[in-house]
């Protein structure tokens, strides 16, 4: 009863002050700018306090904890690199084109609405098949395993739903973001009590763990083989942080873009600082505790560890964390269908409220519906970032190609999306199904980080083939001229 308590109180508490705030800025525009980027009103905490809070939630901390290895550290370290890029070079740009969306950029650069279209489709099929029901997998996991639930995974999931849809519903981005920096004082602070807790708990000494589990130069069999953070790491934190709607939405609605550094330049240091603590040490103490444990190494040993009247306060920072990631995906699903499809090809003067309200309820449905894809999946937090190369590094070839060439046909770009969609499920999850069913085979399938930086490569000289074979151009590298 305290638990349940405790958690109601801290959950209503954060919405409140949540509305408090959002109060302050006074009414609400209902133009696309006011509605998806806060009216360009958020200061430097708020973005960082987003940014940070968008990317740390339950499939985070569940995941990378469930895989009991420090070398997973990697992909958070690299995420510093990640923010840094955004900051010092793709904000200037967007802020000059004045983007509402990442996708606006693309289609200033090449001319053509239906390439700004078709990536801003592929953002949404993964935003709604893979993010939104992941997100509520991993959250859910997490409730059942600390308090022992015996209640439906779907329920608690359709529960924690429609909670953290009310935030992207009914307060837009400002309200959104507001509630992910007060979640994440609350996140954070549980979550470093639970790394001195679950060290103590192995009387602080980590030092007798196989080799293997506390190396941060991994084999060609490891989660992160140390020549994957020369190719694909750096790519995949580049996409994430750079050209990724739900992430440089955050950065776009700060009041100008010095505000929108420095809160990039604040969630680096706090990537670099407390991040690889609270998602690989209690993974560890967990893996000397218990032995290997999987996903249910996070809720494990949290229950394990936190004192009882706590774990009600602890809930609730985990299902707020999933609630800021949830509604900020949903948010920017909802900005990337009202502006880059229904308002082009639809209606441009459509009620952008009314509109944004309807097809997020839409999609926070199908999220739900698609959970149970992911049920019992080996480590959700691998498949993550295995899956979301199928549309990833195809876009991260188009953001390239504009950026760094002229005279490039959209059509070909749009050409290069398909190409290196099929060419990356052939090399990952085609070739993994081959080799199952010939494991004598002599070439085993590359790491998926590899095969991220052939498909960009590959889709950038696809495109600029397909421009000068079919659409007789002849592109023109300048770099000179990339802002």
């Amino acid at each position: 009863m305290t638990q349940t308590l405790v958690f109601v109180l801290i959950t209503a508490s954060i919405a409140l002050l949540t509305y408090w705030k959002c109060r302050q800025f006074g009414s609400r525009g209902t133009g696309a700018k006011e509605y998806f980027l806060a009216g360009g009103s958020l200061s430097w905490i708020f973005v960082a306090g987003s940014l940070t809070l968008t990317n740390i939630n339950t499939d985070t901390l569940v995941g990378w904890n469930g895989n009991q290895t420090l070398i997973v550290v990697w992909w958070e370290l690299a995420g510093v690199a990640g923010l840094l890029l955004l900051a010092k070079v793709f904000l200037p740009i967007y802020y000059r084109n004045n983007c509402t969306t990442v996708t606006e950029l693309l289609e200033r650069r090449y001319g053509e609405p239906n390439l700004r279209a078709t990536v801003a489709f592929l953002f949404l099929l993964g935003n709604v098949a893979i993010f939104l029901p992941i997100m509520l997998y991993t959250s859910s996991l997490f409730l059942i395993s600390l308090f022992d639930l015996q209640i439906p995974l779907l329920l608690v999931a359709a529960t924690i739903a429609v909670a953290g849809a009310l935030y992207a519903i009914f307060g837009g981005l400002r309200a959104v973001a507001i509630s992910d920096t007060y979640s994440g004082v609350l996140l954070f602070g549980m979550a470093l009590l639970v790394v001195f807790l679950a060290l103590a708990a192995v009387d602080w000494n980590l030092a007798d763990l196989p080799p293997e589990r506390i190396t941060l130069i991994g084999d060609a069999n490891s989660k992160v083989p140390w020549h994957t953070l020369l190719t694909g790491m750096i790519l995949s934190q580049l996409f994430y942080w750079s050209t990724n709607q739900t992430i440089t939405q955050r950065a776009l609605a700060a009041k100008s873009l010095k505000e929108a550094q420095l809160g990039c330049y604040a969630a680096a240091v706090i990537r670099a600082t407390i991040v690889p603590a609270i998602v690989i040490i209690p993974g560890l103490c967990a893996f000397k505790l218990y032995g290997e444990t999987g996903d249910s190494t996070y809720g494990r040993i949290v229950s394990d560890t936190l004192p009882h009247w706590l774990t009600g306060a602890f809930a609730a920072a985990m299902v707020a964390a999933t609630m800021t990631s949830f509604n900020s995906t949903l948010n920017s699903s909802a900005a990337l269908y009202v502006c880059d499809l229904h308002q082009r090809y639809f209606n441009p003067k459509v009620n952008i409220t009314r509109l944004s309200v309807s097809v997020s309820i839409l999609f926070a449905l199908l999220g739900i519906g698609l959970v149970p894809l992911y049920m019992g999946a080996e480590s959700i937090i691998q498949l993550i970032q295995q899956l979301i190369g199928l549309f990833s590094m195809p876009i991260l070839a188009a953001f390239m190609t504009g950026l760094l060439f002229r005279n490039v046909d959209a059509r070909a770009v749009i050409a290069s999306l398909l190409f290196g969609a099929g060419l990356y499920a052939l090399l990952t999850f085609g070739w993994e199904a081959w080799y199952a069913t010939a494991p004598d085979a002599r070439i085993k399938p590359w790491h998926f980080l590899h095969v991220m930086f052939i498909t960009v490569c590959c889709c950038i000289g696809f495109a600029l083939a397909i421009n000068r074979a079919i659409f007789s151009r002849r592109a023109r590298f300048d770099f000179r001229k990339i802002a």
